[in-house]
């Protein structure tokens, strides 16, 4: 237990303020109070403590007249769980009643029934690492399912079998799979065993519930931990059927992996790469699980020998945008992956720099904001062992990287824009508002791409030349205009 905080010294760092007036004021009143779940797991691993979650005998009116006097903020929207919030000074607290709940196991939802025993209480929580309390007025550790146990030997259990535990909430198995990420913790056969069995209760579960979760293990210190559970154990194909999917596609540059196994180590890779003084990045860590989902579905066998996954960043932005929006990602989450899967692969036809400057001006403009995420993104994609072709490719990259810099501190990239406006095109041509100016628009500044910056007069003749073209004589419009919207 070296690496763990012994349940003496847990008591004594755990005299925070708000809990030590808390357990004053049940006390008083006649009522029990302890710390539980992950406050107390949290101290023993040395973790820092976020909010406090406690549970007691007292009902919830009784809770909320302790309360009463005290707490600056009381919210009861749990109350018919038996749960109560309050803040004082800049602490959150949640106090439940014990539990001691029945479930119908078809919807998940709980017959609610509040017990008088602490044990009992715990016995229905999701693992023994979170089955454990400290009796806050009595100043004692309680671990009646060896959580401290558990704790130290990284192992992650269930107080009551787990089968019984999962078809009371099926999400708990998910939330295994998020703390194997979070905390690095082992599965005990059991929790496998039945996980394995159990995959297919998950679709009882909303998927705003296991999308919280997913997050969650994904922005967790080992990620790629929680995934390979999942895919192992079946829940993956559930909440992510695409990622299973490319076990046993094998990827055209990368022949050591399948498809599966390499989009693991991007995944790793890109975490390497995100800045270390920030939170995690769920939009670029779903990219790098994600990127190559496009494969077995656009897989070809070559004539001779090989395969071919042509389009495959095409077909995989639209798979991702189907399995979010399932999921219930935010939009902008959706959009942000799906544009950097459909661009992972435009790097690799920039070949040794072959590239023109409008080639260039055309990568960062359509990576806009993600342009940082994309080169995380597409360094991570290198996953060959031939470390002189590794090599070679982040040599090009930089060489990339070097080039939109310059480029960038010439022409101010991240504004590219016409070289004339709206309101100037409207007047140069005799337009009112309406299709031709935005097409006159997107002209001017597909020319600003290719060309760089024009000079006022260049690209006044350059419009001029354009609407002639389409038949658009000043003041008035093209035979066609009608049909332009």
């Amino acid at each position: 237990m070296s690496n763990l905080t012994q349940p003496d010294a847990v008591l004594e760092s755990l005299r925070f303020p708000v809990a030590e007036e808390l357990a004053e004021r049940f006390a008083s009143a006649g009522h029990s109070l302890y710390l539980v779940g992950g406050s107390v797991r949290d101290a023993l691993l040395r973790r820092p403590a976020q909010d406090l979650d406690f549970t007691t005998d007292a009902r919830p009116e009784r809770v909320r007249a302790i309360l009463t006097g005290w707490a600056e903020a009381i919210w009861d929207t749990g109350i018919a769980f038996g749960t109560l919030g309050a803040r004082r000074r800049g602490v959150d607290v949640e106090i439940t009643t014990f539990r001691a709940d029945s479930y119908d196991r078809t919807s998940r939802n709980p017959e609610v029934r509040f017990g008088d025993s602490v044990i009992d209480d715990l016995v229905r929580r999701d693992f023994t690492v979170n089955a454990m309390a400290v009796d806050l007025v009595n100043r004692t550790f309680v671990d009646p399912y060896d959580g401290l146990a558990a704790l130290s030997a990284r192992r992650l259990d269930t107080p009551a079998t787990p089968q019984e535990s999962f078809a009371d909430d099926p999400l708990r198995m998910m939330r295994a799979a998020r703390f194997v990420s979070q905390l690095g913790f082992t599965p005990a056969p059991r929790v496998v065993e039945a996980m394995t069995a159990m995959a297919g209760e998950l679709e009882r579960i909303t998927a705003e519930r296991i999308q919280v979760e997913l997050s969650k293990l994904l922005c967790g210190r080992y990620p790629r931990r929680g995934v390979e559970l999942m895919v192992d154990t079946g829940l993956a194909a559930t909440v992510l059927p695409e990622v299973p999917a490319m076990r046993l596609e094998i990827d055209e540059h990368h022949q050591h992996k399948d498809v599966y196994q390499h989009s693991l180590v991007v995944l790793d890779q890109a975490i390497d790469l995100e800045d270390e003084d920030n939170s995690p990045d769920l939009v670029l860590r779903l990219a790098a699980l994600l990127h190559d989902i496009g494969k077995p579905p656009t897989r070809r066998h070559i004539s001779g020998g090989g395969v071919s996954f042509h389009h495959h960043e095409v077909v995989g932005a639209k798979m991702v945008r189907k399995r979010l929006r399932a999921l219930r990602y935010p939009k902008d989450v959706i959009e942000d992956v799906a544009q950097l899967v459909y661009l992972h692969l435009r790097f690799h036809g920039y070949g040794r720099g072959e590239w023109t400057d409008s080639a260039v001006r055309r990568y960062v403009t359509d990576a806009g904001p993600l342009l940082t995420r994309l080169h995380k993104l597409v360094r991570a994609d290198c996953t060959t062992r031939n470390r002189r072709k590794a090599a070679a490719l982040q040599r090009t990259y930089d060489g990339l990287e070097e080039r939109i810099a310059r480029i960038a501190a010439e022409e101010d990239l991240a504004r590219v824009r016409p070289d004339l406006d709206g309101n100037e095109i409207m007047r140069l041509l005799g337009l009112p508002p309406g299709p031709l100016v935005g097409q006159a628009w997107r002209f001017l500044k597909d020319l600003r791409l290719d060309r760089g910056p024009l000079d006022h007069d260049e690209a006044v003749a350059e419009l001029r030349r354009w609407a002639a073209e389409q038949g658009i004589t000043p003041g008035g419009e093209s035979p066609a205009a009608g049909d332009a919207g």
